[in-house]
């Protein structure tokens, strides 16, 4: 089961601009889940003379049930934004709670 859950799941129907790989052991498990991969995806979606990039960033959750891809942040950013929220997540241990959440996520359409 992949989900994509976005409003408007059409914003991430192509490759990303940039990928930044946060976990890739594969041996992580959460709630009888087994965490295989976790990157942050940047969409650039449009450039704005004065604000500078438009960026979607997505959390991509890859398991052994399925995957999910969601909004992790939006908005003008800068350049450096998919590096900047990388940075904030490593250490504000928020690698753990992007990974709840996707796990939640994901639960939620298995029992559905």
């Amino acid at each position: 089961m992949d989900i994509i859950d976005l409003h408007d799941p059409s914003r991430v129907n192509r490759q990303p601009d940039k990928v930044e790989v946060l976990f890739n052991s594969g041996n992580f498990e959460e709630q009888g889940i087994l965490v295989k991969h976790v990157e942050l995806r940047l969409y650039i979606e449009k450039n704005d003379e004065k604000l500078g990039p438009f960026s979607l960033i997505t959390s991509f959750v890859q398991t052994d049930k399925g995957s999910v891809e969601m909004i992790y942040d939006e908005g003008f950013r800068g350049n450096d934004s998919l590096n900047r929220a990388v940075q904030f997540l490593v250490s504000n241990l928020g690698l753990s709670a992007l990974i709840l959440r996707s796990i939640i996520t994901l639960k939620g359409h298995i029992d559905d």
